[in-house]
């Protein structure tokens, strides 16, 4: 019997997070993605509709809906895309569809946009902020202190980090073990000033902690449990801003001070792609754009014939 289109999708979606070893996050995105692509499908064919038989032209009218209708900008509608490219390669690979529905489709075209980060001197400021709050009494200010210089000093991604236990640091401390996109491992170093206060922190803070989950978190709720994503994002928002950043503040920002404080510091590409645990080069790369942008802001600022002349 074939399976219907709701069953296609719990199938991938299982496929995803057992053998993928996706993050339930982003099964969820998948979910949604798929799901909207097949309630448009069944709305423009009268219910009609079979992702079994699915052709490139019905992805292009779907693309085409979205753009029209100004539901989605280009990088939204390209990240679906990508959701049922995902769905239509395990199609593929179960035989469950002969053709590849994706042949001739192309992806739009966006603008580039380079990653915000904090400039250095700004950085300076805040690091300063939250070293005097890790010395803190209060486990909660300690703690704060600690997820903005755990981002910064190692750039983690949000899922990372919320995601941390206690025993994922070597015994001495000095590296940590990172589970990252696709379940990939990797190990980030740790420098001697954040050892320090790790080591404190776990100390003062969680040693006779009894913690709700076996895993033993490194962050904690109020309640003993493993902190929240929101809950990291609100206090990395909220330090930024008190330290005067403006425009966007987020743990991702953070990720991406790290990657270009290091990259003008004189780090090798290949050496950030490890670290940032990117797969490939080419999405490491974008900081080479960072770094020209800045030497074209300070050649402008400082060279004696920037009013006159345009750097090519």
């Amino acid at each position: 019997m074939t399976p219907t289109n709701l069953q296609l999708i719990e199938q991938f979606i299982s496929h995803i997070l057992s053998i993928k070893r996706y993050s339930p996050l982003t099964a969820r995105n998948y979910r949604h993605d798929l799901e909207e692509f097949l309630r448009w499908g069944e709305l423009s064919s009268g219910g009609d509709f079979e992702l079994l038989q699915v052709k490139g032209e019905d992805l292009r009218r779907w693309m085409m809906t979205l753009s029209e209708e100004g539901k989605m900008k280009s990088a939204s509608i390209n990240r679906t895309l990508s959701s049922l490219r995902s769905f239509y390669r395990y199609l593929r690979h179960e035989s469950l569809v002969e053709k590849n529905p994706f042949v001739g489709v192309n992806s739009m075209r966006t603008s580039r946009r380079l990653p915000k980060y904090v400039a250095e001197e700004q950085m300076v400021y805040v690091v300063e902020r939250v070293l005097q709050d890790a010395e803190s009494e209060d486990y909660i200010e300690a703690r704060n202190a600690l997820v903005v210089l755990l981002f910064y000093a190692s750039g983690l991604r949000l899922a990372e980090l919320v995601g941390l236990n206690v025993g994922d640091f070597a015994s001495d401390f000095s590296v940590l073990k990172v589970r990252g996109k696709g379940d990939k491992e990797r190990v980030v170093p740790i420098v001697k000033r954040l050892r320090e206060i790790i080591i404190r922190y776990i100390s003062r803070f969680l040693a006779d902690k009894i913690w709700n989950s076996p895993q033993k978190p490194l962050f904690l709720s109020k309640r003993g449990e493993r902190i929240s994503r929101s809950d990291v994002q609100r206090t990395v928002a909220r330090l930024l801003r008190e330290c005067g950043v403006e425009g966007k503040s987020s743990p991702h920002v953070l990720r991406h001070t790290f990657a270009t404080h290091l990259l003008n510091e004189g780090a090798d590409l290949r050496e950030i792609q490890e670290l940032l645990g990117h797969s490939s080069l080419r999405a490491t790369q974008v900081y080479t754009h960072n770094n020209i942008a800045q030497l074209r802001r300070i050649y402008s600022e400082a060279h004696p014939r920037s009013a006159e002349e345009e750097v090519e």
